[in-house]
């Protein structure tokens, strides 16, 4: 008896490394360096001027990411619009022509102010200043109508990540409470003023069939310091001038690019694992020293998008036990738009999307590596490891938290719906001046990419992709994590 044990046992694993090696040699038998830089230099030239949501550019990149599901074989999935594209509505406001803002008769206006949400306004009035306008500071105060003062951040919330996220919560409050207008006062480091003011300085989109917080007060940020308001007590009202004028609203259309792939596991095709990435980027912006203006977007996100390319060949040729379900998102650079309308839209019931394997991208500093926001977050992270390590890459975790990256990409819409969502990205062990070298500059273009490093980089997703696709456990959230009672509400017992 213990001999046949013993052979069966020895069998199992026989069988077990048998299917590893060749998934393995099926993820390298499709991602070839040639094709790869093809994608890119295509994806990222200037013919397509930036890939900027409501330009030519961007319907090139989605046509040709069509063409390329049909080339492979990945099918069009029911529902969709013409088969490959999911039609996404959105309302598009310029940039205001006129912008000026004065507190205590202190003109501020130009590049000292950055606008995260605006509409034309002309108001001359008594500001109430509202400490750092959190919830808190709302109580006993009267603003309905009202123009609010606020320092950015919070007393114990200063780093950068925390200064955005912060004003989208302040935004709320101050909507809620029935506020006009919030105008923060920043003081803090330079880069990352300058970061900002050029990442708001586009126009703004929203979706268009939903009533999001974007539609609520003027909302701004001025570059100055702290002493302006120090002085000040809560409720204390200050001479306030806002000027905004030569906003124009204007309704457009952008596509999702998305294709699919059955499973072949009887039971197991139910359940869609969905492979995902951004393909829209910036535009075309100011020119350089060297007068290049085209933000191309090599790094991002057309490697994320050739990432889920990739995918899609290996898996269209060999078929994983659960289904396949790509998807190119449009607008993340406007907000995760593309991404927010697909989840209120959702071609593939969300229950039966058990995985969304996003991939986004700034650049990198450490090409020994793949940093996978998320990695630990979820039950697949061992196969992820495991993949990575058997192309010559070691898997990493999200190696700068304070930048909450894991709720500023494309995922977070379906991890907030309950759907695992980790990020795949290039290998970074900080976020350094390597990385804002080339993060939204008109230096990110597919000539200075690694190629030799992407090679393994998409060899280490496709064969991610295939471990977690036939895989006979269903992946889930680590229990505890903050996105696992989403998870429960969604999937039930399965």
């Amino acid at each position: 008896m213990r001999k046949n044990i013993l052979i069966l046992s020895a069998l199992f694993i026989c069988h077990l490394s048998l299917a590893q090696s060749s998934d393995l040699e099926k993820a390298k038998a499709t991602v070839e360096k040639e094709e790869i830089k093809s994608h890119i230099f295509y994806l990222a030239s200037d013919e397509l001027r930036g890939r900027e949501v409501g330009t030519p550019g961007i319907e090139k990149a989605a046509d040709y990411i069509a063409t390329e599901f049909k080339r492979y074989g990945v099918k069009p999935v029911p529902g969709a619009d013409n088969g490959y594209f999911q039609q996404v509505l959105l309302k598009q406001a310029s940039l205001p022509n006129k912008i000026k803002v004065t507190i205590s008769e202190k003109d501020f206006s130009g590049q000292q102010v950055a606008i995260f949400n605006a509409e034309n306004i002309e108001k001359e009035t008594q500001a109430v200043y509202l400490n750092y306008g959190m919830s808190n500071d709302y109580e006993g105060t009267d603003v309905k109508g009202k123009i609010i003062l606020a320092k950015a951040g919070a007393p114990d919330q200063t780093d950068q990540g925390s200064l955005f996220k912060l004003s989208l919560q302040k935004r709320g409050f101050a909507q809620a409470a029935g506020a006009i207008a919030l105008i923060e006062v920043h003081d803090y480091d330079a880069q990352y003023w300058s970061s900002v003011k050029g990442y708001l300085s586009h126009d703004k989109m929203t979706l268009r069939d939903k009533n999001e917080p974007v539609g609520g007060p003027v909302h701004l940020w001025v570059d100055s310091n702290h002493n302006l308001l120090d002085e000040l007590e809560k409720g204390t009202e200050v001479s306030t001038g806002l000027v905004i004028s030569g906003i124009d609203n204007n309704k457009l259309t952008s596509r999702n690019v998305v294709g699919i792939v059955e499973g072949t596991d009887p039971k197991l095709k139910n359940e869609y694992i969905i492979y995902s990435a951004h393909y829209d980027h910036v535009g075309v912006g100011k020119p350089n020293a060297e007068l290049d203006s085209i933000f191309n977007g090599a790094r991002d996100n057309a490697v994320g998008t050739v990432t889920v390319l990739s995918a899609a060949e290996n898996i269209a040729k060999y078929p994983t036990k659960r289904s396949a379900l790509f998807i190119l998102f449009t607008a993340e650079e406007k907000g995760l738009l593309g991404s927010k309308w697909y989840v209120e839209h959702p071609l593939v019931p969300l229950k039966q999307a058990v995985y969304c394997f996003n991939s986004d991208n700034a650049s990198y500093n450490d090409t020994t590596k793949a940093t996978i926001v998320g990695l630990e977050r979820t039950t697949a992270s061992q196969n992820i490891k495991d993949a990575c390590s058997a192309i010559g890459l070691t898997a990493i975790d999200d190696p700068a938290p304070e930048q909450n990256l894991f709720d500023r990409s494309d995922n977070v819409h379906f991890a907030a719906k309950g759907i695992p969502a980790p990020t795949f990205s290039l290998g970074f062990t900080a976020f350094d001046k390597e990385l804002f070298k080339y993060y939204h500059q008109v230096t990110d273009n597919p000539e200075t990419l690694n190629y030799d490093y992407l090679l393994k980089f998409f060899r280490a997703y496709v064969l991610s992709c295939r471990k977690i696709a036939n895989d006979e456990e269903t992946p889930v959230w680590v229990e505890g994590d903050k996105y696992y009672e989403a998870g429960q509400e969604l999937y039930g017992d399965r």
